[in-house]
């Protein structure tokens, strides 16, 4: 009688047989799983390329170079110095005072072209013209922008003239200290909501029609809509405006500001971009600009994050 073979799964001695090796099909499927993780590494390696070496590594640089001197310091390690300069340049508090009366206006600019894009949604009379009519600005150029509202807002100009018509009194727009970096914000604002329109119009497109009409059937009138229903399912929409709002407020503004009032009156509409501009092309001091171009950078982080920050937990309170 020949020898007993061994059962399927343990051996004569009793042990576990060796795990068989994988298949060619297994091995394919490793393969092709690793392949597809690898994937989308490789498609966004160029841009991300482009970015560190035309974004990353000058800001990199340019922070370095914050540190050193200028003029008879010139490529010396000056440490803190252009900061403290900074922090003592009356120039540079009354811009860091203006980018605090643009966060308080941000609601105001994001607000403006939210409400425009909900009468767009829900197609009040005309919407087709208006849709064009409010991204028009969009396309202009803020040279352009500001030569004409120069034209509008001048002491003798007829926005001065229809106020007198009204009784009231002429206003310097652009020449009173306490009005004009009101009267550029505004203008920036008109220039540019039709860009954060389009933003909208697209996250109104994502937007649930039944739950509008779930709404409309309960009998919420319009403001409790808004409130209710349209500002949480947009909540994501919102966030990337208010931060690209701000963004475009604090390094998109010098065209205006360069044509329309020249950083016065009395340096009352400076703000960190034109600050830099001037230490760099008129006083040569680029370290200083340097300097100011990282506060500048440092201070889109912290509002950017903050700004996230507060509408998350505004969306998860609602």
């Amino acid at each position: 009688m020949g020898p007993a073979t061994a059962g399927p799964t343990e051996d004569t001695a009793g042990r576990a047989p060796a795990p068989r090796p994988a298949t060619a099909s297994a091995r394919r499927n490793r393969r092709g799983s690793r392949a597809e993780r690898l994937a989308p590494l490789v498609l966004l390696a160029p841009a991300i390329l482009i970015i560190a070496g035309l974004r990353l590594w000058p800001l990199l640089l340019g922070i370095n170079f914050s540190f050193t001197g200028d003029g008879a310091r010139n490529g010396m390690n000056v440490g803190l110095d252009n900061y403290l300069t900074l922090l003592h340049d009356p120039l540079f508090r009354t811009a860091l005072r203006n980018v605090g009366l643009l966060v308080l206006l941000l609601p105001v600019a994001v607000a403006i072209p939210g409400l425009l894009a909900t009468f767009i949604f829900l197609k009040v009379p005309g919407h087709r013209l208006y849709r064009g009519v409010y991204f028009f600005p969009a396309v202009l150029s803020p040279v352009i922008v500001g030569a004409i509202f120069n034209l509008l807002l001048a002491f003798d100009g007829p926005l001065n003239a229809l106020l007198g018509g009204l009784g009231i009194g002429p206003v310097d727009w652009l020449g009173n200290p306490d009005v004009a970096i009101f009267a550029v914000v505004g203008v920036h604002i008109w220039a540019t909501f039709g860009m954060a329109l389009v933003v909208f119009l697209a996250g109104f497109a994502t937007l649930d029609s039944s739950v509008l009409d779930a709404a409309k059937v309960d009998g919420a009138s319009l403001p409790q809509t808004i409130w209710h229903v349209i500002i949480p399912s947009l909540s994501r929409t919102i966030q990337f405006v208010f931060v690209t709002t701000m963004i475009g407020m604090l390094t998109s503004m010098f065209g205006l500001l360069y044509v329309m009032t020249g950083g016065g009156p009395a340096g009352s509409t400076y703000l960190p971009e034109y600050y830099v501009w001037i230490q760099q092309g008129q006083m040569n001091q680029p370290a200083l600009a340097s300097a100011a171009s990282t506060a500048l950078f440092l201070i889109m982080l912290v509002v950017g994050l903050g700004q996230i920050g507060i509408l998350r937990r505004a969306g998860k309170e609602d």
